[in-house]
């Protein structure tokens, strides 16, 4: 497992393959086990393939105000949208619940690489616009946190090592 973390890598270029729904729910299994206080689940993920990408792509679009659908959500055969489903809780507060659903995509992204496939998490301004809101359908509840890319691992893989993290820098010692 140590192996699969310290190799994980962003692909921001991926093929047309992609997991299946059985597939993904496997492994949407397994990422729900992350730690949550009071086991509240706060998170949904929206799986997106197809032409359901092209609502994000008019979302971004009007959201940016451009006139034409962005091209980023054709990048990726699938994308998982994940959101915060914020839960009534006098013990957890909200930005607990927000770690909680990012760790579920965490979680799922290193599932995803470790099974072979390529993921890229994609965040940005618009995450929290109201044509986001209205095209993942969204209840006053929830926010968008952004989306998992996924898809095939190219041929040519990129050369060369990640710049390896420096431990000693992020550990301090009380």
């Amino acid at each position: 497992m140590l192996e699969a973390v310290a190799s994980r890598r962003s692909w921001s270029s991926v093929t047309d393959d992609a997991p299946t729904h059985e597939e993904l729910a496997r492994m949407v299994a397994a990422a729900g086990r992350v730690a949550d206080h009071s086991s509240l689940r706060p998170w949904r993920l929206i799986e997106m393939r197809g032409d359901a990408r092209l609502r994000l792509a008019k979302a971004i679009a009007k959201a940016s105000k451009d006139r034409k659908p962005s091209d980023k959500p054709l990048r990726a055969p699938l994308l998982i949208a994940v959101v915060v489903t914020e839960q009534k809780s006098h013990k957890v507060p909200r930005w607990e619940q927000e770690a909680v659903a990012s760790g579920v995509a965490h979680t799922l992204s290193l599932l995803l690489d470790a099974a072979g496939w390529g993921v890229f998490w994609r965040t940005g301004w618009y995450t929290r616009s109201k044509p986001m809101r209205k095209a993942h359908r969204l209840a006053k509840n929830e926010e968008l946190l952004g989306w998992l890319y996924v898809g095939g691992v190219p041929e040519r893989k990129r050369s060369g090592p990640r710049r390896p993290v420096e431990p000693e820098r992020f550990i301090t010692v009380l």
